[in-house]
């Protein structure tokens, strides 16, 4: 097995493992979560406080040792995560909020321990079992609705076949595509996808290459021609001398590219850690302080110690764990009931601060299919049917696209082509054959000016039109336009989407003449285009230079670099699954409109989270101070059960503001009215 191969392999399963790595964290969560659920009702039966509030009274000799044992179990079995976490943020001097939820549980634990030992005071067992469960349940809901980025780079492995027919004599072997060397002549079938980087030594056929380099129409490949692996073949069957095997191919480097481009978008840090930040803080300082205060106000070490732990506890409220994995499942959800998947939820709270937006333009703004636009009669004894006729009489053995385009055009017009003779092909320039009795040909411009034939007037070269002339006994007929017909829904989210202020750019591989007439047509701020696939993402950095906060959209497997460089990637639906899997979103429905909702959706989004850390760290304003005892004198301390009462209730406050996400009906009716 050449080192090339082993390497990729490797890497693959690196990757594999990695997956099951996260999927393994979630389910570590989930059981942990499980226990502590199970251990803290005997806790809470046995809490006073539980006891009071529901007037009923249990108890039993050395109940408080049996409490002590399970909240022992919860807080090294299932706070683990919580203190391993705790001690990796002081390690790298970011606390956050691990470090918050570590030091409100080893204070709640520490402090009931010592009472349960003999300490004046009240334990605070309860809370402590609730806060894990809670921020268990917060994180396992925050993981799984977090789908791992790293299934991409296996899909892109996946384009290439695992088997290749290699030519031994007059004879073809199977061969896994690791065995093959540069050199190695191979078969390829009709429509199988082409196993490496080569040239054709004999055959010709169309290959679809959209996949790789974005371009909609199959190219023409005969022998000297260079294919590209991972591309599909045509009706044409091919053999192909192996030039690039393994990491030199083109495939291999796009996968380094997205690779690259995924482990430098560094992830902006979450809004919720930042909170968490200065809780800790707080927590500290205000405990330390309200320590000292009362003991130099006299009051007593076990009184002091108390209003201390009260404060500390209080200050991590349950519902800050929550705040924003709550609002991120709502939103999960929602959005893939509107069609909307997504992958990399910073990109999609970062929505909201898209300045431009680039389109790319086959398959995403047009449909990525010929289509006959317009047919012209140059000559008054033929009826548009009859010229439509004579056409696809002659294209119906064609597999160029554009021959596809004018059969699909007759048979929508309930025309039967007629059958053909003495076809044959005229190289590069068109098709000839006799059909009942006529000769007809369907060429190009390029063949009219070689025989010296004027263009009718109507009938010029216009951007982003191709034109084909049918000719009936060498006089000219008609005409038939085609062009890949832009999407009725470009027009409206280009406008949405101008209409808020983002400009929309367009990027594209075919010719400029195409680009500018599609552009215009829309209406878009700027177009790039005749842009080869690996330059796609330099043209994003461009943008990202002039301090542009850049969203692109994408389908083939040529846009994943731009994707995975672009600040918010959006793949379209109906591309490859590389482009969807190195995008940050996903629009299943493929329709641009989707995009205007997005970034609805996304700063709906982030407005509720910012809603609930405000919920969420609000409560702490007036609890801590309570808690501390700044109104002792006036009779009013805030009990360590009140506090936690107090915290129960914010944290059903977040949960319902979270479930009340939704962007008004109107805003997104009218976004893509």
């Amino acid at each position: 097995m050449a080192t090339t191969d082993h390497h990729e392999h490797h890497e693959h399963q690196s990757h594999h493992d990695h997956n099951e790595h996260h999927r393994m964290m979630i389910r570590d969560f989930r059981r942990r979560f499980y226990v502590t659920l199970v251990l803290t009702v005997p806790i809470l039966a046995l809490s006073k406080l539980i006891q009071q509030l529901l007037g009923f009274s249990f108890g039993f000799a050395g109940s408080d040792y049996v409490v002590f044992t399970l909240a022992t179990v919860i807080f090294f079995y299932g706070g683990r995560p919580f203190l391993s976490g705790l001690i990796s943020e002081l390690k790298a001097k970011n606390p956050g909020m691990m470090t918050l939820i570590g030091l409100a549980i080893s204070v709640a634990y520490v402090y009931s321990a010592a009472v349960t030992f003999g300490l004046q005071g009240s334990p605070f067992y309860w809370e402590l079992a609730t806060l894990i469960a809670i921020m268990l349940a917060g994180h396992w809901i925050e993981m799984a609705s977090v789908l791992s980025a790293s299934s991409s780079l296996e899909k892109l492995a996946q384009l290439m076949p695992s088997e290749a027919h290699r030519k031994k004599g007059d004879e073809t072997e199977d061969v896994p595509l690791s065995e093959i060397q540069k050199g190695d002549v191979l078969l390829i079938k009709p429509g199988e996808k082409i196993p490496s980087d080569g040239e054709v030594v004999r055959g010709e056929s169309y290959i679809d290459e959209s996949m790789l380099t974005g371009e909609s129409r199959p190219v023409k490949k005969q022998t000297g021609d260079t294919l590209i692996g991972g591309s599909i073949n045509g009706d044409g069957s091919l053999e192909l001398r192996v030039e690039g095997a393994g990491e030199d191919s083109y495939l291999s480097k796009v996968i380094n590219m997205v690779r690259e481009a995924q482990a430098a978008k560094s992830k902006t840090q979450a809004l919720s850690d930042r909170a968490a930040f200065w809780l800790t803080i707080v927590a500290i300082s205000v405990g330390a302080v309200t320590l000292a205060a009362w003991l130099i106000a006299g009051m007593d070490l076990q009184f002091s110690i108390a209003r201390m732990a009260t404060v500390m506890i209080i200050t991590c409220p349950h519902a800050l764990g929550l705040a924003i994995p709550l609002v991120v499942s709502v939103s999960t959800s929602k959005s893939a009931q509107n069609g909307l998947l997504i992958r990399n939820r910073t990109a999609f709270e970062n929505a909201r601060r898209i300045s431009t937006l680039v389109f790319d333009k086959t398959g995403t703004l047009t449909n990525g299919t010929f289509e006959v636009t317009a047919v012209n009669v140059h000559s008054d004894s033929y009826t548009e049917e009859q010229i439509v006729s004579f056409a696809a009489s002659l294209e119906g053995h064609s597999e160029h696209p554009i021959g596809k385009g004018i059969v699909q055009k007759a048979t929508t017009m309930g025309i039967k082509p007629e059958s053909a003779d003495n076809f044959e092909a005229i190289k590069g320039k068109g098709v000839s054959g006799i059909v009942s009795g006529k000769q007809i040909e369907v060429v190009s411009p390029g063949y009219l000016k070689e025989q010296n034939l004027a263009i009718p007037e109507g009938a010029e070269a216009k951007g982003g039109v191709t034109r084909v002339f049918v000719l009936v006994d060498n006089t000219i007929a008609g005409s038939l336009a085609l062009s890949d017909t832009i999407r009725p829904e470009s027009y409206k989210a280009v406008q949405a989407l101008q209409k808020r202020g983002i400009k929309c750019w367009m990027l594209t591989g075919d010719n400029t003449a195409t680009a500018k007439a599609v552009a215009e047509e829309l209406g878009m701020d700027g177009f790039f285009a005749e842009v080869l696939p690996d330059q796609k993402q330099e043209k994003i950095k461009e943008l990202q230079k002039k301090g542009e906060y850049v969203a692109m959209t994408g389908d083939g497997v040529n846009d994943s670099p731009a994707l995975a460089q672009a600040q918010v990637g959006i793949a379209v639906g109906s591309g490859t699954d590389v482009a969807a899997s190195t995008a940050d979103i996903i629009l299943v429905n493929s329709n641009p409109l989707d995009i205007t909702a997005l970034i609805l959706f996304g700063r709906a989004t982030y407005q509720k989270m910012v809603q609930n850390l405000i919920w969420a760290t609000g409560y702490n304003v007036v609890a801590i101070p309570l808690a501390a005892g700044v109104l002792y004198n006036a009779g009013i301390v805030l009990s360590p059960e009140v506090g936690a009462i107090l915290m129960s209730l914010s944290t059903v406050i977040v949960a319902i503001n979270a479930r009340l996400l939704r962007v008004k009906k109107e805003e997104l009716e009218e976004a893509t009215a």
